[in-house]
């Protein structure tokens, strides 16, 4: 199988993407650790599509992240397309949840790129990952909304999960390929 997991900053497309690559014993590929350099330094798009190509690869993977510029080439082979939709207070609450337990700890997002979230990154900043939580789950849920209907993509199988507890639902009826 080849899964996108998709959904807004904060809705919790990560860890819903993990627990399906760990259910169905897929590699997990994470977008953010494709696109981030060292010292939240950005990669080109050229740079993010050769590792983006490289990673799906495999014969089956569960992909985490939007970056919608890179959609012809995760599309491109993928089965299903897994939306985590949930509430626009759930996921703002997700993501302000995230960002302080990631500013507590210090933790490096990404092995080797020395990306932490400071208070100031995640609160005070034009790049706040909360400002973006704001600005950008109304028009995403309306983009993907979209390509729910959109007859080009007719032959995939779309999956919309509403809820933490509709995704623990769905997780736990997959069955790992023999």
């Amino acid at each position: 199988m080849k899964i996108n997991v998709i959904g807004t900053s904060g809705s919790g497309k990560s860890t819903v993407a993990r627990a399906i690559a760990q259910r169905l014993a897929l590699p997990y590929i994470e977008m953010d650790a494709l696109f981030w350099q060292k010292d939240w330094g950005e990669s080109s798009d050229q740079q993010l599509f050769a590792r983006l190509e490289q990673a799906l690869q495999q014969p089956g993977w569960v992909l985490d992240g939007n970056y919608n510029r890179s959609q012809s080439i995760k599309w491109r082979d993928v089965d299903t397309i897994i939306w985590v939709d949930y509430s626009f207070t759930r996921t703002l609450y997700q993501a302000i949840k995230r960002a302080i337990t990631r500013c507590w700890h210090q933790q490096e997002l990404w092995p080797g790129t020395n990306c932490r979230e400071s208070f100031r990154k995640s609160f005070l900043s034009r790049d706040s990952i909360i400002l973006w939580t704001l600005k950008t789950w109304r028009l995403n849920r309306r983009r993907y909304q979209a390509l729910l209907c959109d007859s080009r993509f007719q032959h995939l199988h779309f999956v919309r999960l509403t809820s933490p507890q509709h995704s623990r639902q769905f997780i736990a009826g997959l069955t790992p390929a023999a």
